[in-house]
């Protein structure tokens, strides 16, 4: 899993969209913040509606959000729940559910390997703010890995109704690397159903959606980096494009976030099965899905362990997922059987 908080989540932005200068008055462009990042919006605009009032209501909703699920936020529904003993009871609000159920499903088709629960590990290894080399070189005892790992698993999370506790005590949830997705998808859904409207493209972090067409009339064209390690959003090499429209796509990668020690590559992303930090993980994994929560958990699922077994795993789920390898000083693309079957569908 990713490191728990929405500013550290960010560090890998792979993606970025490639759209070109707007010469049409009639598409628009919105820019914020929000979680720790900042997010981007290309839509076509409605005759009569005012760019003011789109974007109040577009961080009225994030606010929303992040009241209810950033950790950053000391009085947030998620620290609060944190916060309890087992047995004891928060109420909790439709986007927490929402994104506790994504979580779940992802949880379940993934072996384990997407866990939102996994922070105090990432904590207990010294990647929770930054990475550090001294903990590598004097890891975790065995006695406190065992100790940590008995608070870590979705399934001592119980939902009845509204109504969220925990069955063992210092369970804790962070949904780093799940709620810029979702994030996304909510600006979007205020964009079709609020304003009517239906060419848009909305970024948080790199996490994407998009509908309809840009202001070319074309399907929006995105772009997938070369996973090189020490490379930046502003500093980059582009290895591939994507083209979409109604579809959402998340990239996760550990080379803007990583270390080398003894030989090895250790990823910021702690593998919840080995209770360690990734050695051996894909570079760089794009996954596209109908809802951009959905891709944004899949693409860290598949980050979380080996390479060889993401790629399987993608399989066995029907993943629409594209891996960039690297075998010796050569990067590679690898598509899963349901990408292929995506491209082949889009050229028809």
């Amino acid at each position: 899993m990713k490191p728990s908080n929405f500013i550290i989540c960010v560090a890998a932005l792979p993606i970025i969209a490639c759209t070109p200068t707007l010469p049409s008055t009639t598409y628009q462009k919105i820019d914020g913040q929000t979680m720790g990042t900042s997010y981007h919006i290309t839509f076509e605009m409605p005759d009569g509606a005012n760019g003011d009032e789109i974007q109040a209501s577009i961080d009225a909703r994030l606010d929303e959000i992040n009241n209810s699920m950033s950790t950053y936020q000391d009085n947030s529904t998620i620290n609060k729940f944190n916060a309890l003993n087992a047995g004891q009871t928060i109420q909790i609000d439709p986007n927490f559910i929402k994104v506790l159920s994504d979580s779940r499903l992802i949880y379940e088709k993934s072996h384990h390997s997407f866990d939102p629960t996994v922070h105090a590990l990432v904590e207990l290894w010294g990647f929770g703010a930054k990475m550090s080399v001294e903990r590598l070189q004097n890891p975790p005892t065995q006695a406190e890995i065992l100790a940590v790992r008995n608070t870590i698993g979705l399934d001592k999370i119980v939902l009845n109704g509204n109504e969220l506790s925990k069955t063992t005590d210092g369970v804790g949830l962070d949904f780093s690397a799940i709620a810029k997705g979702y994030g996304v998808d909510m600006i979007a859904d205020i964009l079709k159903s609020k304003y009517n409207i239906n060419n848009y493209m909305v970024e948080i972090g790199g996490e994407i959606a998009t509908n309809g067409v840009n202001d070319k009339g074309l399907p929006w064209t995105l772009a997938i980096d070369k996973p090189i390690m020490g490379s930046t959003a502003t500093n980059r090499e582009i290895m591939t494009t994507v083209t979409l429209s109604g579809k959402s796509m998340a990239t996760s990668g550990n080379y803007r976030n990583s270390l080398d020690y003894d030989g090895k590559t250790y990823s910021h992303t702690i593998n919840p099965h080995t209770a360690a930090p990734v050695i051996g993980g894909v570079p760089s994994v794009t996954v596209i899905a109908d809802t951009t929560a959905v891709a944004d958990g899949w693409a860290t699922a598949l980050t979380a362990i080996a390479q060889d077994d993401a790629i399987k795993l993608a399989d066995q789920n029907n993943i629409i997922a594209l891996f960039i390898t690297k075998d010796g000083d050569n990067w590679q693309i690898h598509k899963s059987q349901a990408f292929i079957a995506f491209e082949a569908q889009g050229k028809n």
